[in-house]
């Protein structure tokens, strides 16, 4: 395969021209590189390299201007718009920004295609005067201010555009016009001057003006990359601007048109592929080069062209191990660097000046991985100490005080984070400076291992640059909102740019990067539509009809831009293979592309269509099984000589693998800061509330004297206790707040229920609370001994009969502590767990001999304190209505919660029964 460029040299070497004395214009740098590449290999004696330029570099030494970054181009704008508004109506910096964007895009357009301001900006003055909403004699204030808008817009350009001339300066359509003004200058400079422009195909107006000029006047000659298939098919858009060329140049009147080429219509192997999701197009990307490497041994003329550059970093984790050069000619975007997370924390907890931090910003930081090694101590790290302090401290919000406290030896690290930057933008720069060189300092410690996060240090520590040097010379950022805003701008439009040998090894780059360029093999991604063409977008202050009328370019121009591009990476190449995501969305472009029907259509070459997926197993949740080793049984062991309770007893009916993870292992759950009081610490509370009140007591029976002195003692221990399980927490508002006033209010309601039954007449006697048992239990089937143990909330007697109760603070109904059959207590959790704890309680007490005689056992929902509050243990006879139902805990109940129990511990003992995790049920 011969490539464009080559064919370019070969036929100057035919002319017997000088090649050194040429000078060459190319769409982009790269191709120069490339251009220079093949001139060496290709030329037969020694000679001094050409001139070789890009457009916009040659555009510039046209015009006495030097092209502006667009930050900077914001902040001289803003100078002219402060210079021309009224007061009254002059917006902050950061307001400003957002919209002179676009504005300044569309100068450029202006200006690039040469259009008379006065036109376009007298057209769109009109446009907004007679489209105003407003049919009212007396226009609003508002309206008013709309329309002189507008009427400023001419003001604002010309004024900007002096200013610019004035420090010789431009955006890139400035320079262009200003250009246009100096060809006739550079003709007469460089009569002797020949240059060579080649692979262009979309040329604004000024690019054309130029180019003409010089073609007409012998200056130049030019080299067009277009197939004739193209051409002569007037209404294919991969020859729309390059047909509009050879028909309207003067030039091509008189002299040939260099070239039209036959390279599409030879023979090519097309693959069109289809894939679920970005993802699913990278991993198949990598099997192609790792196929494509393993039959040619060398992948040096393949390219992998990105239609969504996003995708640079997934496809650099799926390129082959036995791909070794690689060539990267595109930038990765800041935004996308991790270090850009850091810095948009820290301007999230300083866009507010406060005092105090929310410990998830603060834990965000001090968890990054390249401000965690800022803490190291030689035995500790300090962010660990405080994030582990937050944490079993219950801190919702903490002070930068409080942070010196815990890390006092790395005070400077804090001070550098958390000391509040007043709202002040040059108080930001320099602490992210300041930042940037100890994490510098810190990660040169070892170097070899962190050249990648050094390279981004240094970006950032440019665009923080960049915006002090600005912010020196304007002074317009005023606050952090304002800096935060135009640092989001910077990175979005800011690139790390890899360096690499670009004439070596698998290619990659976006679509416009593969200008000029010609590859045997070409994997293209995201051909997807709103990616490949993009499609139908109007980030412009000018109407499309307004467009149309001045000859500014739409999105059907923008879209025949890469349909060229598209169908140039096609002319040559032999081996083509096109993905698309088949699960399109509004984030990840449309549906397949247009391009790829087109070339259904077409049916000029032999194409294959198919969709690959990845190999996904059927989704059979496989339910774990952990075998009982020796290890497992002498836990088993140990854990029965402690004690078994009621909970893990009931945790191991409803999941075995869960009591194997809790009781075994000793895996317990992540405790992360509690912002909302959690279900056990309002258990916990209420439990322990009840418990002060009841205690004093003990052996003697309740009165209503004793209910309305602990009604009256309800405010001042629910806070106590609040206080001593919730520690640091806030109780005093927000969602919080309802938690302690549920807590008292349940309490309340528990203790007027209470005295209701006094008031019928009833007796309550205390007999002990919080009462903790602990029993052996005799299974002659094992020969070590077994326990269990439990604490019982309150024991009382009711007009004589002992009642055994446990507290709930959840909802808990009749039917959740009712037994039908006994078979079912240790496999049912959901029916009868309830009944399994209040029947745990009383074995216990009876083993102990504290209680004899017909016992009641029962629960207490604070949820469900409606009719008779105390919820009855109930063995029934059968299900439904009519059935005889026995409320006493009897020998016999005993006796038969006996055999249950003593079965389900020999299951949990018995090293030929596995943990069997089951699948629990949702609700």
């Amino acid at each position: 395969m011969t490539s464009f460029i080559q064919d370019v040299i070969v036929d100057l070497q035919k002319k017997e021209v000088d090649i050194s004395q040429l000078t060459f214009i190319l769409p982009s740098k790269r191709a120069g590189i490339f251009l220079t590449h093949i001139l060496s290999q290709t030329s037969k004696k020694t000679q001094f390299a050409p001139d070789v330029f890009s457009i916009e570099e040659f555009v510039e030494t046209l015009s006495d201007l030097k092209y502006c970054s667009n930050t900077e181009l914001l902040f001289e704008f803003y100078e002219v718009y402060l210079k021309i508004t009224p007061k009254e109506e002059v917006e902050t910096f950061d307001k400003f920004s957002k919209w002179a964007q676009l504005l300044l895009q569309d100068f450029n357009e202006i200006d690039r295609y040469l259009i008379p301001t006065d036109n376009i900006f007298d057209y769109l003055k009109s446009i907004k005067e007679i489209n105003h909403w407003s049919l009212a004699d007396e226009q609003t204030e508002y309206i008013k201010n709309y329309l002189s808008f507008w009427n400023r817009l001419k003001t604002y350009y010309n004024l900007f555009k002096e200013q610019l001339i004035s420090k010789q300066k431009g955006y890139q359509g400035l320079v262009y016009r200003e250009a246009v003004e100096g060809v006739e200058q550079y003709v007469a400079a460089n009569t002797n001057k020949r240059l060579v422009f080649v692979g262009f195909n979309a040329l604004n107006k000024a690019e054309e003006t130029i180019i003409q000029e010089l073609l007409q006047q012998g200056l130049a000659e030019i080299y067009w990359d277009v197939d004739e298939y193209f051409i002569k098919n007037p209404i294919h858009d991969a020859g729309l601007f390059i047909r509009l060329h050879k028909a309207n140049w003067p030039y091509f009147q008189k002299h040939q048109f260099n070239w039209l080429t036959k390279n599409y219509a030879s023979e090519k192997r097309i693959e069109v592929i289809g894939t679920p999701k970005n993802i699913g197009q990278v991993k198949y990307i990598g099997e192609l080069l790792d196929k494509i490497s393993k039959e040619k041994k060398n992948i040096q003329n393949t390219a992998v062209v990105l239609g969504d550059e996003n995708l640079l970093i997934p496809l650099l984790n799926s390129i082959p191990k036995g791909i070794d050069n690689i060539n990267i000619t595109m930038g990765f975007p800041l935004r996308s660097i991790p270090l850009a997370s850091l810095f948009e924390e820290l301007f999230k907890i300083h866009k507010t000046s406060t005092s105090q931090f929310y410990y998830k910003d603060v834990t965000s930081i001090l968890s990054h991985q390249f401000i965690y090694s800022l803490f190291d101590a030689k035995t500790k790290n300090f962010a660990a100490i405080i994030n582990n302090y937050i944490q079993s401290n219950n801190i919702v919000y903490i002070t930068v005080e409080m942070l010196k406290f815990l890390a006092e030896e790395k005070d400077n690290v804090i001070d550098l984070l958390f000391t509040s930057w007043n709202n002040t933008a040059s108080n930001a720069l320099e602490s992210c400076s300041k930042l940037i060189l100890l994490i510098k300092e810190n990660l040169s410690l070892e170097k070899s291992k962190n050249l990648l996060a050094l390279e981004y240090l240094y970006r950032f520590n440019e665009v923080f640059n960049e915006l002090h040097l600005l912010n020196l010379e304007y002074k317009h950022i005023n606050n952090i909102n304002a800096l935060f805003g135009l640092y989001k701008e910077l990175i979005k439009s800011e690139a790390l740019d890899f360096k690499g040998e670009p004439l070596q090894g698998l290619q990659i780059m976006g679509m416009l990067e593969s200008r000029v360029l010609d590859f045997e093999t070409v994997i293209i991604s995201s051909v997807n539509e709103g990616i490949l063409p993009a499609g139908k977008s109007n980030n412009s202050f000018i109407p499309f009809d307004v467009k149309l009328e001045n000859g500014l370019p739409t999105y059907k121009e923008k879209d025949a831009v890469y349909t060229y591009h598209f169908y140039r990476l096609l002319q040559r190449a032999k081996n083509i293979y096109i993905l698309y995501n088949t699960e399109p969305d509004v984030l990840n472009g449309g549906e397949k592309s247009r391009f790829i029907t087109q070339l259904n259509i077409e049916k000029l070459h032999n194409i294959k269509n198919y969709v690959v997926a990845p190999k996904v197993p059927s989704a059979q949740q496989k339910l774990k099984t952990i075998k009982k080793t020796s290890a497992v049984l002498n836990k088993i062991k140990i854990l029965a000589k402690d004690g078994f309770s009621p909970s893990s007893l009931t945790n191991y009916i409803r999941n075995p693998i869960d009591f194997y993870y809790d009781k075994i292992l000793g895996v317990k759950d992540y405790e992360d800061v509690e912002e909302t009081v959690a279900a056990n610490t309002l258990g916990n509370v209420i439990h322990q509330t009840l418990e002060d009140f009841y205690k004093p007591l003990k052996g003697e029976f309740l009165t209503k004297n004793h209910l309305q002195d602990m009604k009256l003692a309800i405010d001042k221990t629910v806070t106590f206790h609040f206080k001593s399980h919730y520690k640091e927490g806030d109780i005093t508002k927000g969602k919080n707040l309802i938690v302690f006033e549920i807590a008292k209010r349940y309490i309340h309601n528990f203790l007027s229920k209470e005295l209701e039954t006094l008031n019928a007449g009833n007796e309550i006697k205390i007999i002990d609370l919080e009462r903790k048992s602990k029993v052996e239990i005799n299974i002659p089937e094992l020969d070590f001994p077994i326990y269990l143990k439990g604490t019982v909330d309150r024991i009382d007697e009711f007009n004589g009969i002992t009642r055994i109760i446990d507290y709930k603070t959840g909802k808990v109904e009749q039917k959740h502590i009712e037994i039908i059959d006994w078979e079912e207590l240790n496999t049912d959790y959901d029916k009868y767990s309830k009944s399994f704890q209040v029947l745990a309680y009383a074995y216990m007490l009876n083993e102990e001999h504290l209680i004899s005689g017909d016992i009641e056992g029962g629960i207490i929902s604070f949820k469900n304190l409606q009719g008779d509050y105390f919820l009855k243990f109930t063995e029934k006879d059968r299900a439904g209505k009519g059935a005889a139902k026995n409320q006493i805990i009897s020998k016999d109940t005993l006796e038969n919660y006996s055999v249950q129990l003593k079965k389900l511990i020999l299951e949990i003992c018995d090293s030929d029964i596995d943990f069997v995790e089951k699948e629990i049920k949702t609700h």
